[in-house]
């Protein structure tokens, strides 16, 4: 296997790094979720050039839960042959993320907030990934039934321990985020960053209030499904490809693409031409320009799509 260097040229190739909420943390402004695409069931070398190619442009930032895949752990299991093969010695210059919250082992210490769930999925995280600690762990999803001082203190906890730097969650409704915000303060482990669901088609941190009180506390936001699974892209301007996501009802539905959705996503696609984009970068800019948005979390199933979505960069 040949031996990996990075570029020498990585933080000079165009990547702009912004801060994240009132911290010393500064994150570029397109970073990588390895939702798609990096797990047990996609090649492995694919895999690896992707992330080389990410390292190699700027992005610092690699995002990943427990149960990304398929098969669930795999996602970290894949970055974690990249940390040995390639990465380890280039720690210190990457800001890695994991995450717990989603269904993960059977019974009931395998899903949702509890500290034994947490504690426990951090600790095989890190296994799986060949690491000491994460710069950032997240609760990936609000728990309505663990009373919410458990969930926050053993994120406090975990960071106490060295075994993540920063705390995030994801996806928790407007008052937890307030309880968590203050509480985490309290105890001196103040939120860094919410990761929610934010593109053109999906404006709800705005309207619940969301991006606006992460703005107002400096706490970063990080969007995650930027271009809504393909929507805002070209690729469903002219009907449903063969090989798409929703040709397959994988995490789009035919019945998404409504004439009137349609017929936006055109006006949409006219108005990035007319400045010479791409829909794909009109979407990303478009959340980029939003006030207290940090990064948008992009995915890539290869080099050449990751190349498209740096272009909104700029």
């Amino acid at each position: 296997m040949k031996q990996y260097l990075a570029d020498e040229n990585r933080y000079d190739n165009g990547m702009q790094y912004q801060r994240c909420g009132r911290t010393g943390v500064l994150l570029p402004k397109v970073s990588l979720g390895l939702w798609h695409n990096f797990g047990g069931v996609d090649p492995y070398e694919r895999s690896r050039q992707i992330i080389q190619y990410a390292f190699d442009h700027g992005i610092t930032h690699l995002d990943l839960a427990n149960n990304y895949g398929p098969p669930y752990g795999s996602a970290e299991e894949t970055f974690g042959r990249v940390i040995d093969d390639d990465l380890r010695p280039y720690r210190d210059e990457l800001f890695i993320s994991t995450k717990a919250g989603y269904d993960m082992w059977p019974g009931p210490y395998g899903n949702w907030g509890s500290r034994k769930y947490l504690m426990a999925s951090l600790d095989q995280s890190l296994q799986r990934m060949q690491l000491d600690y994460v710069d950032l762990f997240y609760s990936h999803r609000y728990d309505p039934e663990t009373p919410l001082e458990e969930t926050l203190q053993a994120l406090v906890d975990i960071v106490r321990q060295g075994k993540a730097l920063y705390i995030g969650i994801s996806r928790w409704p407007l008052e937890a985020t307030k309880t968590a915000i203050d509480y985490l303060r309290r105890h001196d482990t103040p939120l860094l960053i919410y990761q929610g669901r934010f593109n053109m088609l999906d404006r709800s941190p705005i309207d619940e209030g969301i991006l606006q009180l992460c703005h107002q506390e400096g706490v970063g936001f990080i969007s995650f499904s930027p271009l809504a699974q393909g929507l805002l892209t070209d690729r469903y301007l002219n009907g449903i490809p063969q090989d798409s996501r929703m040709s397959k009802e994988k995490f789009l539905r035919h019945d998404m693409l409504t004439p009137e959705l349609l017929e936006q996503l055109k006006a949409w696609n006219a108005e990035a031409q007319a400045s010479g984009k791409t829909l794909a970068e009109h979407a990303l800019r478009w959340i980029l320009q939003q006030q207290g948005v940090t990064s948008v979390l992009v995915g890539a199933s290869s080099t050449e799509q990751l190349a498209k979505n740096l272009k909104c960069v700029g």
